[in-house]
């Protein structure tokens, strides 16, 4: 008896252990797990020695390549057949590039990728035939919305809840020609439609232009909606929920959103500088640090652009017939007599030229040859869209209408109170 169970136990271990070597050879060794190649910029950064370095003051292309120790002749190739691609004269300080060189002892550079911004790049190839080129960085396109009840101002509405400061620049430059946003109300509210950028799906590069806008000012609602109206052109506008085109011929001021109006118009405006005394002021002045920007307002040619008297350095625009503009106390002119100027192109810096107490822009409007007060203008409207886009319009915008009424308002943060304590008596 005490033979079987023996010879049993000892078959059952011999079952188990085949089981087992079985088992073993069925797994077999661990194959490696191979890993995938990450590549930026279109390259395995594994198989080259890398620089990170950023264009300085006296950097030029030529003699980074120089000291990477590149040949004048492939030097010479890139900056006399590669001009449209890339302009070795452009590279400009501050910007970012990348040079992969050889990993032997040599460390030769065989690569050069400089980036344009945060997504473009240009890649200069500098093995074998010599060639550069542009590409772009994957990008993730995220929609948002937002809103807000202005409370002091349109800049703090929007930072107030952590959104890029160049929307605030965006939804001024869109209302530009109807609103006036320098004299914002308390109680002004906004809603907007855009996209943010990501790189790698983690990295902020910035936001999209709007593509839908509601704005209500002094109890007034004006829609905004981005449309290619000229697909010729390619030129996109933003035009109201009736397709009306927000743009009028005249900007309301000379300079971008965010600077104060100080003085207005005033035939009876009493001037320190003259020691109180009435003196008419047929300007409207716009205070902006030294070298502010100033625009043109509308389309035109430029007529004056000299220094005078208390005007100082200025700039006169002749826009056709009945409408001119005038920009005084510049610090430096950009534009000469007898150029043509568009709508938003620079044309001077803001100064202290000519008689002033501090930097401004005093902006002066002409109509048939006599100053008015271009705040109280109705100034004309530019063209809305063609009768034939006009349904295809407002079914486009018809998604885009729905979703902004069904955006909530974000109420401003309440201010913070003293904390109340009730002592039970």
């Amino acid at each position: 008896m005490y033979k079987f169970f023996g010879a049993l136990l000892a078959l059952m271990m011999l079952v188990s252990c085949k089981e087992e070597k079985v088992l073993v050879q069925e797994l077999g060794p661990e194959e490696p797990v191979e890993q995938p190649i990450i590549k930026h910029f279109g390259f395995n950064l594994d198989e080259f020695k890398v620089v990170h370095d950023t264009v300085r003051n006296g950097d030029s292309f030529g003699e980074l390549m120089l000291k990477n120790k590149v040949d004048y002749p492939k030097i010479y190739t890139i900056s006399e057949n590669f001009k449209d691609t890339f302009d070795v004269r452009k590279i400009m300080v501050g910007k970012p590039y990348v040079i992969l060189k050889s990993k032997d002892t040599s460390e030769v550079a065989e690569v050069f990728i400089y980036q344009n911004d945060r997504i473009n790049y240009t890649v200069v190839d500098l093995r074998d035939s010599v060639m550069a080129y542009k590409s772009k960085k994957k990008v993730k396109y995220v929609e948002r919305e937002a809103s807000g009840i202005i409370e002091t101002s349109l800049s703090e509405a929007i930072l107030d809840q952590g959104i890029d400061y160049n929307v605030t620049l965006n939804l001024s430059e869109i209302y530009a020609w109807t609103i006036d946003f320098f004299r914002l109300e308390k109680g002004d509210k906004f809603k907007v439609i855009y996209k943010e950028r990501y790189i790698n799906d983690t990295i902020y590069a910035g936001a999209e232009p709007i593509e839908a806008a509601f704005f209500e000012h002094k109890g007034k609602p004006i829609y905004a909606f981005s449309y290619e109206a000229d697909s010729l052109k390619q030129m996109t506008d933003y035009f109201d929920e009736e397709a009306n085109n927000l743009r009028s011929t005249f900007l309301r001021a000379p300079i971008k959103f965010g600077y104060r109006l100080s003085s207005r118009y005033n035939l009876k405006r009493r001037i320190a500088y003259y020691g109180y005394k009435v003196r008419p002021h047929k300007g409207t002045d716009y205070a902006a640090p030294i070298g502010t920007p100033i625009i043109a307002t509308a389309d035109g040619t430029v007529t004056e652009s000299r220094r005078k008297g208390g005007n100082g350095k200025y700039v006169k625009i002749r826009h056709n017939g009945t409408y001119s503009t005038q920009y005084l106390h510049m610090r430096k002119q950009k534009v000469k007599r007898g150029e043509y100027v568009r709508q938003g192109d620079v044309i001077g810096w803001v100064g202290m030229t000519g008689n002033t107490g501090g930097p401004h822009v005093c902006y002066r409007f002409w109509k048939n040859g006599r100053q008015v007060d271009p705040l109280r203008e109705k100034l004309p409207a530019a063209e809305p869209i063609a009768d034939s886009l006009r349904l295809d319009y407002l079914e486009y915008i018809d998604p885009l209408k729905t979703q902004l009424d069904c955006i909530e308002y974000t109420l401003p943060a309440p201010e913070p109170q003293e904390n109340l304590i009730t002592l039970n008596k």
